[in-house]
C-alpha cells in the first residue's frame, strides 16, 4: 500500500519537516545518532541530517526511502536508509541518541512492541520525540489512518513509555499542512521523553 501511495512523483506529506520535530531539533547534540521510525519519503530525516545530525531513516516502503534518499542527495546531505517492517525490527541495545516518531501509526499491539523497544535501544540521556493523530482526528479527515485504535492518547503514551521521563506530553488541535497527505485541523498528541 505505502509502495503505491509514494510511487508518484510528488511528495505525499511535502518535503518539509514537521513542524513538531523542527521546533525540537536543537535539543540534540551536534552529530547526535537519530533514528527516524515510519520515515517515508523522507522530510523529517533530511532535515535533521541538514542540521548536522547523523541519521538513519527505516521505513517499509523502499519506494518511499529511495525518494528519500533523491531527496538527500538534492539537499547536499546524507543520510542511510533501512526498509524493515515495524512490527519485528531490531533496533537495537544504547546505540541511539534520539529516536524520531512522527505520524508513525501502527495496530495497537504493534506499537506498544515497538515503544518497549524504544526504551532499550536508547543511550542514556537519548530522547524520543513524537506527533501523532488521537482518535479525535477521525472527525477532521485532514489524514491519518481510519481507525481510532491506531491513533494514541496522552494516557496510553505515559503507559507505553513508562520507563522514560517524560519532558512534554500534551494533547492539542493545531493546523497542519504537510503536502496533500496532512492538510487541515489536527487532532495531535506531541511528546518529548528521556531516558534518564
Amino acid at each position: 500500500m505505502w509502495d503505491e501511495r509514494y510511487a508518484g512523483d510528488d511528495y505525499v506529506y511535502g518535503t518539509e519537516p514537521n513542524d513538531y520535530l523542527r521546533a525540537q531539533a536543537d535539543l540534540f547534540a551536534s552529530g547526535a545518532r537519530v533514528l527516524c521510525l515510519a520515515e517515508g519519503e523522507g522530510r523529517n530525516a533530511v532535515y535533521l541530517a541538514e542540521q548536522g545530525l547523523e541519521v538513519v531513516a527505516v521505513d517499509a516502503s523502499a519506494v518511499g526511502l529511495l525518494k528519500a534518499e533523491r531527496l538527500a542527495q538534492a539537499r547536499g546531505v546524507s543520510i542511510e536508509t533501512q526498509t524493515a517492517d515495524l512490527a519485528d525490527i531490531d533496533l537495537g541495545q544504547e546505540q541511539w541518541d534520539g529516536i524520531v516518531s512522527i505520524f508513525c501509526h501502527l495496530p495497537p499491539d504493534v506499537r506498544q512492541s515497538l515503544h518497549q523497544k524504544v526504551f532499550d535501544a536508547l543511550k542514556p540521556g537519548g530522547l524520543f520525540v513524537l506527533e501523532a493523530y488521537r482518535p479525535e482526528q477521525l472527525l477532521f479527515k485532514t489524514g491519518g489512518p481510519p481507525r481510532a485504535e491506531w491513533m494514541m492518547t496522552a494516557e496510553q503514551l505515559q503507559e507505553e513509555l513508562a520507563p522514560l521521563h517524560f519532558e512534554q506530553l500534551q494533547e492539542m488541535d493545531r493546523p497542519i499542512h504537510e503536502g496533500r497527505g496532512h492538510t487541515g485541523l489536527g487532532a495531535v498528541v506531541q511528546a518529548v521523553c528521556i531516558k534518564m
